[in-house]
């Protein structure tokens, strides 16, 4: 049986999408958490100075996305076929243009510009969300092929995040989302990671 050990921040962020991966995989990972302080002695060692990094047996791989796909394949996570696969390749691609739209109001610190990012996080949380929960409900409850696969899993950790950072309750109005979020956090192989993983602040 491969080694994994994951590299990333001691908070959920993009390395969370990747833990749930693995535990839904069965897989005993070694969760390596580096804090704040320590990273700028790190940096230079990654492949392109960012976390997350995946080492499976020794050997070192970056970039969220294409480790989330690997790990979704390699779980069955990743379609019946590979026209499901092309959809799920998309979804997760729309949640991640979700995504930088909060990144980019989270990291301001110029108090105008933040507004300014803000107004604009509200307009396309609305778009997105819209379009999230159209495709969940004709897809039986999920983001393709009426199943759980990575979009899933992949969805309800960013949208946790994204609702931490702007601290509001952002599937109060979705009701097909918030069942495929809470279908993904009580799954047998899920729920018990979710409840005694280490409590960070996003």
């Amino acid at each position: 049986m491969s080694n994994y050990k994951l590299t990333y921040f001691n908070l959920k962020g993009l390395g969370e999408p990747i833990r749930m991966l693995l535990t839904y995989g069965g897989v005993d990972f070694k969760d390596h958490r580096i804090e704040m302080e320590d990273w700028p002695a790190l940096k230079s060692t990654m492949p392109m100075e960012q976390m997350p990094v995946l080492e499976i047996d020794g050997k070192v791989y970056h970039q969220s996305i294409a480790i989330g796909r690997y790990l979704a394949k390699k779980f069955a996570l990743y379609g019946r076929d590979d026209l499901e696969a092309m959809s799920i390749d998309g979804s997760v691609a729309d949640i991640e243009d979700f995504r930088q739209d909060v990144t980019l109001y989270f990291r301001e610190k110029d108090e105008d510009l933040k507004a300014k990012y803000l107004k604009n996080v509200e307009t396309k949380s609305v778009f997105f969300l819209n379009k999230f929960e159209e495709r969940a409900k004709k897809n039986g409850g999920y983001f393709v092929g009426s199943k759980l696969t990575w979009a899933d899993i992949h969805f309800t950790c960013i949208i946790e995040l994204v609702s931490t950072v702007l601290k509001r309750d952002l599937l109060l109005n979705y009701p097909t989302l918030t069942k495929l979020y809470d279908n993904v956090r009580s799954h047998p192989k899920l729920k018990d990671y979710i409840q005694k993983r280490p409590k960070t602040h996003i």
